[in-house]
């Protein structure tokens, strides 16, 4: 196996273990998020996660290698921050607990369409186009959850900043 294969074989390991974590950790995201919008995003989201591993699987198969995940520790590290937002935002008004697990997700979005980009990059160079193509389709959907978690956050804000104002409208009212 050439370094660039091998490269690419650990790459898409790291993926599958991190497709595995977010399997399990976005319908707790999903369970917590208050905005219907943001829970349905979740949601669909899950769906296409695990179409995801599905095509890692596929990818692997086409480059001759058994599908083995290796543990992402990167990924690890943001599903525990995330677990940690959830946790924290049950203190917190809604639009900002919400916008906490927005943070969190997007995280996590940056973090694959960096790993997918590099892989498919890689499965280009090696001449394996079926792969690459697999790989595409997968950033394809990241790129798109990362831009509406993007839509998502201006109402959210628009209500986060609203707030304080009536907390503070009932302090007045109330002295």
């Amino acid at each position: 196996m050439s370094a660039l294969q091998e490269l690419l074989t650990e790459e898409m390991q790291d993926l599958l273990h991190a497709e595995g974590q977010l399997v399990k950790a976005l319908p707790k995201m999903a369970k917590a998020a208050k905005n219907p919008k943001l829970k349905q995003a979740f949601e669909k989201h899950l769906e296409e996660t695990r179409g995801h591993v599905e095509r890692l699987k596929q990818a692997f198969e086409l480059l001759g290698e058994k599908a083995k995940a290796k543990p992402c520790k990167a990924m690890q590290g943001l599903v525990e921050e995330g677990q940690e937002q959830i946790a924290e935002g049950k203190e917190k008004e809604e639009a900002i607990s919400d916008l906490m697990l927005v943070g969190a997700a997007q995280k996590v979005e940056h973090y694959e369409i960096s790993g997918y980009g590099t892989c498919r990059t890689l499965a280009e160079k090696l001449g394996q186009m079926k792969v690459a193509k697999l790989l595409q389709q997968t950033l394809i959907e990241e790129e798109k959850t990362d831009k509406l978690l993007t839509q998502l956050s201006p109402p959210l804000l628009d209500e986060a900043a609203q707030e304080p104002e009536e907390e503070e409208e009932e302090e007045e009212v109330e002295a």
